[in-house]
């Protein structure tokens, strides 16, 4: 199965240029531990990190590589902070186009290896991703590089469309598995992509007379990285720029980029803003691991601390549906691995100690 099941709500595309690793039809898991503890009921887990590179990226970029290909573009320029690097150039080395990756300074070396392994050309800039001015700078020098050849991919809609129409595919699987209706989606955000990804294709589900009514989207950031959340959750508009402190990569998107259709749409769905601090996003990562037995990286497991604090505060119904996507696999930061295994380790032993390292409790 791939994303192109939904091709009648897909960029329309030859099926011969419809690029595809396998991406999508991802399970969709109910909690056995971290719900009934915490008083939710119906708590579930959408486990994007089953997708071909590990994360939900692999939707955008079979959209995005497949209109790059339909369209006779044979360069595809991108930034990233990991996760859409490894997709596009996973993706990229199977419509073989050459792919060029601007890094986010923080990203992690393992996504670095992953991208390298798939045969895409990295370079790493100093502030990319934390400094906003930075940011729009290095942004606006990708654009003034781009030719007839070659297009920007990056994994938002203010620069991306047809890509992320692909993330929408999210909304469209969740209906189909969740058929009874759901409540509250809680997604990750950065620069809000998938949020709004998510959102918007639970309304053109309802403008289809597919979907009687679209789930409350909850948007769910860092604190070091709050350019949307607080405003939505406030009643503002507009997103903002920040100076990004936070530590969760890929969540470090101190621009506003899909900000303030974030919010829209949010809003018009009955969601809210949540904030977290990193350290929640920490526990809830090991939470997933220890409890679920679900290995995912630092930003995988925001949206689970945004529920469990809007749980706390008492917003969330015991008996409501809710969905938190699980984007991205814990390999991909072995830094945050490391955090959570502590001081814990594999010893070696002689056989004529494994009898008492056995019955040891």
């Amino acid at each position: 199965m791939s994303i192109w099941k939904y091709k009648d709500l897909l960029i329309d595309l030859p099926p011969a240029m419809q690029v595809s690793l396998g991406e999508g039809s991802t399970p969709l898991v109910r909690s056995r531990g971290i719900g009934p503890k915490h008083g939710l009921k119906n708590l579930l887990f959408k486990i994007e990190s089953s997708n071909p590179t590990g994360s939900y990226k692999d939707r955008f970029a079979a959209a995005a590589i497949s209109d790059m290909l339909a369209n006779g573009r044979s360069r595809c320029i991108a930034t990233s902070s990991g996760n859409t690097g490894s997709a596009l150039a996973a993706y990229c080395a199977v419509a073989q186009i050459d792919c060029r990756i601007v890094i986010v300074e923080t990203t992690p070396t393992s996504k670095l290896k992953q991208m390298l392994c798939y045969g895409a050309r990295l370079a790493r800039v100093k502030g990319f991703g934390l400094d906003s001015a930075i940011t729009a700078n290095t942004m606006e020098q990708l654009k003034k590089s781009t030719g007839p050849d070659s297009q920007i991919q990056i994994s938002a809609f203010a620069y991306s469309p047809h890509g992320m129409s692909g993330v929408q595919t999210i909304s469209y699987e969740l209906c189909n598995q969740m058929p009874a209706g759901i409540d509250h989606v809680f997604s990750p955000a950065g620069g809000g992509g998938l949020t709004l990804a998510v959102a918007r294709g639970f309304a053109l589900l309802v403008d289809r007379g597919i979907l009687a009514k679209s789930p409350a989207i909850e948007c769910v950031q860092p604190q070091g990285n709050d350019t949307i959340a607080s405003s939505l959750r406030g009643g503002c508009n507009r997103a903002r720029e920040v100076v990004c402190t936070s530590q969760i990569s890929g969540l470090q998107v101190p621009n506003v980029i899909d900000g303030d259709h974030v919010i829209a749409m949010c809003r018009a769905s009955g969601g809210s803003g949540h904030t977290v601090s990193d350290e929640e996003a920490w526990a809830a990562q090991t939470m997933l691991s220890n409890e679920e037995g679900l290995l995912c990286e630092p930003a995988a497991a925001t949206a689970l601390a945004g529920a469990l604090r809007a749980r706390a505060e008492g917003k969330l119904n015991p008996d409501a549906t809710i969905i938190c996507l699980v984007t991205g696999a814990g390999f991909k930061d072995p830094v945050s691995i490391d955090r959570m295994i502590g001081d814990r380790g594999c010893p070696a032993i002689d056989l004529s100690e494994l009898r008492n390292w056995l019955e040891t409790r």
